[in-house]
């Protein structure tokens, strides 16, 4: 079959050349769309689709995300997907808090007893977001994290070779929390390495990767994470 196709999409023989014109006009057919006709299509299928999200959020995506927190508040919803939370650890998440789209939460209890993610009240993680909790990611008050951030207080594997081959984990001093403090803003696709404490008003912009403290009300951006400005307390919402 791979040599017929190829033949036919090569070949000058006046049949490989109806069979291209012949395929081509398959592929690009369409048909008029009169919007009195296809309005109320529209209408219906935005009306199903509205309803069969509502349903989905309010009777499966968010009953079992609050089955997974240890504790949560009042107003906590979640987008149409089912979060994915791997391992044992306390997810506690505090009032009016939205996890939107289809986030990751992996607690490590290997390095112990109970890692635990905190997510202040006020606060919104959009879609795709990826947290690794060994210890503890904290997240404060009124903060924004965009989408596809991730955030890990362990890498997972010790950065000494030997350690590696040896299958160990990460040495104590490699696990380190992550702590927000109120009022940040995360940019989508940033990443937060273990130790990182974002200080409070900051701003993280898009695609930034953070690996040292940022101080109270200060925008950084790059890879690594620089100093852009400082940002006024008075900015604040």
């Amino acid at each position: 079959m791979p040599n017929l196709y190829r033949k036919l999409a090569l070949s000058n023989h006046p049949a490989a050349r109806a069979a291209r014109r012949l395929y081509w006009g398959f592929q690009r057919f369409t048909l008029p769309a009169p919007k009195v006709v296809v309005k109320p299509m529209l209408w219906s299928f935005l009306a199903v689709r509205a309803v069969y999200y509502w349903l989905m959020r309010v009777f499966i995506c968010e009953p079992l995300f609050k089955a997974y927190c240890a504790s949560y508040g009042r107003n906590v919803h979640t987008g149409v997907y089912i979060h994915y939370i791997q391992g044992q650890g306390e997810l506690i998440v505090g009032d009016d808090v939205l996890v939107d789209g289809k986030c990751t939460f992996g607690f490590a209890a290997r390095f112990s007893d109970r890692p635990t993610l905190t997510i202040g009240d006020h606060s919104g993680i959009g879609h795709g977001c990826g947290f690794t909790v060994a210890k503890r990611i904290t997240i404060g008050r009124h903060c924004r994290i965009g989408g596809g951030v991730l955030m890990f207080d362990a890498s997972g594997h010790p950065s000494d070779p030997s350690g590696r081959l040896a299958k160990l984990p990460p040495s104590p001093d490699e696990v380190r929390p992550i702590t927000l403090e109120d009022n940040v803003w995360i940019g989508g696709r940033c990443t937060i390495f273990p130790g990182v404490t974002i200080g409070e008003g900051s701003v993280v912009s898009a695609g930034s990767v953070v690996t040292a403290d940022v101080p109270p009300y200060t925008l950084v951006a790059g890879n690594p994470a620089r100093r852009v400005r400082a940002l006024e307390p008075s900015s604040r919402p």
